[in-house]
């Protein structure tokens, strides 16, 4: 049985998987559009290091709340609140969700995962990413569908124009579109780069081989 926390972490981090796979093909952009597209992934990519806190919000209006640790290459955790027995984790190799209530845990390749624009230096999102109308010159929105594929959902990544940020564009927030229409947003909140962050953050207990909860 999938506890109701699951679900809706799965809606809002697997809701675009394999939105990023190969086969996706590129839909055709404007040169305005294509060179904000061009900036938008050259600053994801300019991360090193971050750290943020994060409100998810679902349709339902439900939220959930927690930390945001990422490392490049291919490290990032998901810390929810306490109360919620969930961690999604990838070590560099993987992307794990783990459900500690019901010992319930799911993996994927990085180059496969629903956040291969954040971790896979060599994911070619700007072949397959189309950019939303803002109406607002500080704000790109950046919308990541494979059109072969809409059983995948679509995954869209709103970002504000900030000198301070790598690349000149900070990661404010994405939202997760399912195949029924199901919208789920992640926002961060306070993001600090450039900090040291040690490759313990990105270790995980495995709720199938011991009683220990998340940490």
């Amino acid at each position: 049985m999938i506890s109701a926390y699951f679900r809706t972490v799965q809606r809002a981090i697997s809701g675009a998987l394999l939105v990023f796979a190969a086969g996706a093909m590129p839909t055709p952009v404007q040169a305005d559009a294509a060179a904000d597209i061009t900036q938008a992934v050259a600053a994801l990519r300019a991360i090193n290091t971050l750290r943020a806190d994060f409100i998810q919000t679902d349709a339902q209006g439900g939220r959930l709340t927690g930390t945001l640790t990422m490392k490049r290459p291919g490290k990032i955790r998901f810390q929810y609140q306490p109360g919620v027995p969930l961690l999604i984790v990838s070590d560099g190799a993987a992307l794990t969700m783990i459900d500690y209530e019901v010992r319930q845990v799911q993996r994927w390749p990085i180059r496969n995962s629903p956040l291969g624009a954040l971790l896979d230096p060599d994911k070619d999102v700007a072949r397959f990413a189309r950019l939303n109308p803002t109406g607002r010159a500080d704000l790109i929105s950046m919308a990541v569908r494979d059109p072969g594929h809409p059983e995948y959902g679509t995954l869209t990544l709103l970002m504000v124009r900030k000198p301070s940020a790598p690349g000149g564009l900070e990661l404010d927030s994405w939202i997760a579109t399912d195949a029924q229409s199901r919208r789920t947003m992640v926002r961060l909140i306070n993001p600090q780069y450039g900090g040291a962050v040690s490759d313990q953050m990105f270790q995980w207990t495995d709720p199938r081989r011991s009683n220990h909860r998340a940490g």
